[in-house]
């Protein structure tokens, strides 16, 4: 992976190669933001949890989410995380220990370790967007679910990130960028309820929400602008303008924003 130290010398940046952020500390940090708990209590209310049910999340990740689950269904439900990452699967089982009705489990989306007509709600949050067949997952959700079952997912559509800025060559650069190499499925969130029809699901609503960051540095940490910024100049879809560009964005009152889809679905009755 590439690596980066910035070292600011009027408005550049020195630029060596770039790490990511720890995956782990990175969820963390989206989910307590503010428009992360926004979103995320939107999902919850969709979810429309009941007394009794077994909710599944699809990409559990570090169990950021099981803990509200657990509460919806109370202790006469069940909650199963799965996600692929062993270490992300053993840390939601860490930090989940005292909950007696979660279930974290490895394995992949496409092939659930889950029965057959045995889940209630399922959610996905921000998942689909990187898996290799989101189609193959949504029929995945069909197999465990049972009559009427319903799941929520949460998917951005990075074609509409935007950065206020007057050079809008720039932006729409990082844009191409981000779509094109970065995100496998970078427009998912347009395609949801497409795909949940295709898939035999009933698409009960779809409504968007469009999270706004107008602090450059939460930004940089969310939407990763600067190391993305030196990657799309690697990969030749900005020129080293764009060091100075990305540093004067953040000198500046700053607004950034992204559209994120939730659609809610069900199997048929």
């Amino acid at each position: 992976m590439n690596t980066i130290s910035l070292c600011l010398a009027g408005s550049m940046i020195e630029v060596g190669r770039l790490s990511p952020p720890d995956p782990i500390a990175y969820l963390d940090r989206v989910a307590a933001s503010d428009s992360g708990r926004a979103y995320k209590r939107q999902m919850l209310a969709m979810l429309d949890l009941h007394p009794g049910q077994t909710v599944l999340d699809i990409g559990c990740g570090p169990g950021t989410d099981l803990d509200d689950l657990a509460a919806g269904v109370t202790q006469t439900g069940s909650v199963i995380g799965v996600d692929h990452n062993p270490v992300m699967a053993e840390r939601a089982r860490v930090r989940l220990a005292g909950q007696s009705i979660v279930d974290v489990r490895v394995g992949d989306a496409h092939a659930l370790p889950i029965d057959d007509r045995s889940v209630d709600r399922a959610r996905t949050d921000r998942v689909l967007q990187h898996v290799a067949d989101p189609s193959q997952v949504l029929a995945e959700f069909c197999r465990v679910a049972r009559p009427g079952a319903r799941i929520v997912m949460a998917e951005p559509d990075w074609d509409t990130l935007l950065i206020d800025h007057d050079d809008l060559t720039m932006s729409r650069g990082l844009n191409r960028f981000i779509a094109t190499e970065m995100v496998r499925n970078a427009t998912i969130g347009r395609s949801l309820a497409r795909l949940s029809a295709q898939a035999g699901l009933i698409v009960r609503s779809v409504v968007t929400t469009a999270p706004v960051f107008r602090d450059f540095e939460m930004a940089d940490q969310i939407l990763g602008l600067r190391r993305n910024v030196v990657r799309a100049i690697d990969a030749g879809y900005l020129d080293r303008g764009a060091e100075r560009w990305i540093e004067e964005v953040g000198s500046t009152p700053f607004l950034a924003g992204v559209m994120v889809f939730l659609v809610v679905a069900e199997a048929p009755a």
